[in-house]
């Protein structure tokens, strides 16, 4: 009789939905599209190392020290993508620059964006 009542009690407790409470979605750029943004930016020739480039992430107000660890996927991530290119250094050291490919690919985006806003533009005056 007593496992019985253990068997429905495991039931009803199996029943019970669980509430899980959501963590509101963070707004902003993700990691990797702050890191193509700072790599892009810079004029290096040679690229931009990993110190300048934390720097860089620290001056635009992420804390590169709480998230080390998710600088270095989104590094490792973004080279095996092909959208940076590893010009020295290996794995998640060295320097690093934009990919030409992508580069200009990024810039016809940019200009599509911005004639499809031009367009828009010129609907709403006219």
């Amino acid at each position: 009789m007593a496992e019985r009542s253990k068997f429905i009690h495991m039931l009803e407790y199996a029943k019970k939905k669980k509430t899980m409470t959501s963590k509101p979605k963070k707004v902003g750029l993700s990691v990797g599209e702050l890191i193509v943004k700072a790599v892009a930016a810079s004029k290096e020739r040679n690229g931009l190392s990993v110190a300048a480039l934390k720097k860089a992430l620290a001056a635009g107000g992420y804390d590169v020290d709480k998230n080390k660890a998710r600088v270095k996927t989104a590094i490792k991530s973004l080279v095996a993508k092909g959208t940076l290119v590893q010009t020295k250094g290996t794995r998640t050291s060295g320097s690093f620059k934009m990919n030409k490919a992508t580069e200009r690919e990024r810039l016809q985006e940019d200009q599509r964006s911005s004639s499809a806003q031009q367009t828009s533009h010129r609907e709403l005056c006219y």
